[in-house]
């Protein structure tokens, strides 16, 4: 399958939707979070994919034009840092690495440099900020281990948004990377995504050392839109692309290490029940899904045979980012019960349902998730507007009410 852009139109198209005029949204908890760890940690790490705001976001702790800034797909930033004791050494206050996953070399001598013992009491020395990639994952746990703190950036989420009762199907059809949810139209912000998507493909993975067919891959990434919201098994996909099934495995690997996919792992656990073994897989961006399969306007959207699972994946996205557990899973029987999101944190097991309409009823499988899995609470997460008591610890949430 064809590309839809060449680099020269997407660029066209980034260079519009920036200079146009659009909305701000401020994400003012995400920065305490990132100020809050500086205070305690002696380095911090950004990672997410491309365009969610990470460069944004360190530009308001610490301006471009500083010495302290660095961001190494400049070739006068890699410059100064081609000797990095010599550049880092002597500065002084938060300093900014962009991009550092270009520079693996890096992380041992920010080892050094934040082991210093006159370093002790100036925590948050360096902030860095990488797109995802296993590589930097890896160098960053190997070398700086107990040294700083990992943050996950991921685009714009329903806390974050203004006007949340009516603001959430924007968000919902167009996806929260800020370029796409804050353009000007959606054919503006369709072209984003695909342009993006494209871009992705033929850039941002072979720089982060994947090494995969772009054509391949988006072809993977379209079959892997029907398995939204549902439970993954290789063996389709690899018949249909003429491959074994290590391949599609390895394909979906890189998609989850890059954050645009999620695989729910399945709870297990000794109950007289045989219980599903295999992941669920979700996009984690509902506005790269709609793209992929053609869905520019909400009628679209609203009228494509895969609304359901999207609004369903879309909800569940918001409630991991929003309530951070400490795990994550999905349960399901052979027997037929089953419950969406299984949330684990200390001691308390929290489950959630969710419902695309506006009155929820309890079924058969939620009482029998919270008799088996022992649960403290039950939420049904809706589209509808109210929030209610369905029965002894089981309660109807409304998307957009999450926050409350």
């Amino acid at each position: 399958m064809n590309f839809l852009f060449n680099k020269q139109e997407f660029h066209g198209i980034l260079q519009d939707m920036k200079a146009a005029i659009i909305p701000a949204v401020q994400r003012t908890a995400l920065r305490h979070v990132v100020q809050d760890a500086l205070s305690f940690w002696r380095g911090v790490v950004l990672v997410g994919p491309r365009q969610v705001g990470k460069t944004t976001l360190a530009q308001q702790l610490l301006a471009r034009n500083s010495p302290n800034y660095f961001d190494l797909e400049d070739p006068r930033d890699a410059t100064r840092l081609a000797d990095p004791m010599l550049a880092l050494a002597p500065l002084n206050g938060l300093v900014v690495i962009d991009e550092v996953q270009h520079r693996p070399q890096l992380f041992e001598a920010l080892r050094v440099l934040i082991d210093r013992p006159e370093r002790v009491k100036q925590p948050g020395q360096y902030l860095l900020l990488g797109s995802a990639a296993p590589a930097l994952l890896q160098q960053t746990t190997e070398s700086l281990l107990g040294r700083v703190k990992t943050i996950e950036v991921g685009g714009f989420n329903i806390s974050e948004i203004d006007n949340k009762n009516a603001a959430w199907q924007q968000l919902w059809l167009r996806g929260g990377f800020p370029l796409s949810y804050t353009a000007p139209s959606e054919s503006a912000s369709t072209d984003w995504r695909l342009g993006s998507i494209q871009s992705f493909l033929q850039r941002d993975l072979p720089q982060l050392g994947i090494n995969v067919s772009p054509t391949a891959m988006l072809r993977f990434w379209r079959m892997l839109c029907h398995y939204h919201g549902q439970i993954w098994n290789a063996a389709e996909p690899a018949r249909s692309m003429g491959v074994n099934e290590t391949t599609v495995r390895r394909y979906l690997d890189h998609l989850t290490d890059t954050f645009m996919v999620r695989q729910l792992q399945p709870w297990h656990q000794n109950l007289a029940k045989r219980q599903v073994k295999s992941p669920k897989i979700y996009f984690r961006d509902s506005g790269f899904l709609h793209a992929l399969l053609g869905m520019e306007s909400s009628s679209d959207l609203w009228h494509h045979p895969l609304c359901g699972a999207s609004w369903e994946g879309f909800a569940m996205e918001q409630v991991l980012r929003i309530a951070k557990p400490d795990e994550a899973y999905f349960w399901a029987t052979h027997q037929g019960a089953e419950l969406d999101l299984l949330m684990l944190r200390g001691s308390q097991r929290i489950g959630v349902e969710f419902k695309r309409s506006d009155a929820p009823s309890v079924t058969r499988s939620m009482r029998t998730a919270i008799d088996d899995l022992k649960l403290d609470a039950l939420y049904v997460v809706h589209a509808g507007d109210l929030r209610y008591p369905m029965a002894e610890g089981i309660e109807a949430v409304p998307l957009w009410a999450l926050i409350q």
